[in-house]
């Protein structure tokens, strides 16, 4: 069913996330509903999320859109530098770039589907 969804929604969807990343990744306490517990675990479940949205927004994009969230992650982590007090670390690069990969491979049936029905 999730095929069905029009772009423009994964479009908008997309978005709203990609901001409302930003904007946690940049808090100074960002709400225990947002928390998965372990910041490792944030960063798979918001990149995961991200992947996902964005491979249904830009099917026919896979590589670009993983560029450009590896560089998104790249400008979280410094910008959460300059806060004084949040840290940018690789580990956190790390868990973004598995949290892109479970969400590449997610959406990978959906994506087939969706091709098949254009």
């Amino acid at each position: 069913m999730l095929y069905r969804i029009p772009r423009p929604l994964w479009l908008l969807a997309f978005a709203i996330c990609l901001v409302s990343v930003l904007v946690l990744a940049l808090m100074k306490n960002p709400s225990a509903l947002f928390n998965t517990g372990w910041d490792k675990g944030n960063h798979v479940l918001a990149f995961t999320v991200l992947t996902f949205l964005g491979r249904m927004s830009f099917p026919s994009r896979p590589l670009l859109l993983l560029a450009g969230l590896l560089l998104y992650g790249v400008l979280i982590e410094n910008l959460q530098l300059l806060t004084g007090y949040r840290f940018g670390e690789y580990q956190d690069l790390a868990a973004d770039v598995i949290g892109m990969a479970l969400g590449f491979l997610l959406v990978v049936p959906l994506i087939r589907k969706t091709l098949q029905q254009a």
